[in-house]
């Protein structure tokens, strides 16, 4: 317990699935977390849950305007800001690539990566002040091989690699103090995949099978959880991780072995 007492946490998108697991775990390690998303029931009450070791805030991650005032926010009640979790993020799927449509892949875009780019910018200048800290962007698997099933997804999750070195590189060469890491979840359970299956075939009436996919395409057999995604943030936002920026953590069970 404790390995990131004192600290003040930001998680994007973080009313849900890993979001929501990387609270709660911060949390229980002695952050202050600070929750955004557009799910303001699930936010408010996920805050409610946690305690007084956190609180929810509405935010749209695309909107450099709310990103300036979130960070602004931060720093009157808190100070400071340690640790950046960019995790909000979408996924959509498609037959083809030829029936992906432009509107859809601009969107997919403006949240996975823009929403990204703008954390990076405006929650950096509030680190400086702290001393330093350590930003998570989460990729994925998909962010390392390619899918015909998410192909545009693999775009902007490969760009937030790429975005997450370059940056690592600047902190580090600017001796700031910030560390800059990315976490590549693998077949995680959470709702995005239902998001994927929905958009790949409207007319599928279940969610797809995570348990029979896993056997078939990981290693060990067996799906992930978000504890297990958030277990591998808990190490990059502590200080245990001093020595690691510009790398990839792979939390997928050997899936990209294959």
């Amino acid at each position: 317990m404790g390995r990131v007492q004192g600290k003040i946490a930001l998680v994007t998108g973080g009313a849900s699935g890993i979001g929501r697991g990387c609270v709660e775990t911060l949390a229980r390690e002695g952050a202050t977390v600070v929750i955004t998303d557009l799910q303001d029931a699930k936010g408010e009450a996920l805050a409610a849950e946690v305690g007084g070791s956190a609180v929810y805030l509405h935010q749209d991650t695309t909107s450099e305007d709310e990103w300036i005032a979130i960070i602004g926010e931060i720093e009157k009640r808190f100070g400071r800001l340690d640790v950046l979790v960019n995790n909000a993020g979408i996924a959509i799927g498609s037959p083809s690539i030829t029936n992906f449509t432009l509107a859809d892949f601009k969107k997919q875009q403006a949240v996975n990566v823009e929403g990204v780019f703008l954390g990076l910018k405006h929650s950096i200048p509030l680190m400086r002040k702290g001393g330093g800290g350590s930003i998570i962007n989460m990729s994925s698997v998909a962010g390392l091989k390619g899918s015909s099933l998410i192909p545009a997804y693999c775009a902007t999750k490969g760009a937030v690699l790429l975005l997450s070195k370059s940056v690592a590189n600047e902190c580090a060469e600017a001796k700031d103090g910030i560390r800059v890491n990315t976490v590549h979840p693998g077949l995680i359970e959470t709702p995005i995949w239902e998001t994927i299956a929905q958009a790949r075939d409207p007319s599928a009436n279940a969610p797809m099978d995570l348990d029979e996919m896993s056997t078939v395409m990981v290693p060990l057999g067996f799906k992930g959880v978000p504890q297990d995604i958030a277990n591998g943030v808990l190490f990059l936002a502590s200080d245990e991780s001093r020595y690691c920026t510009g790398s990839e953590l792979v939390i997928d069970g050997g899936l990209t072995t294959r």
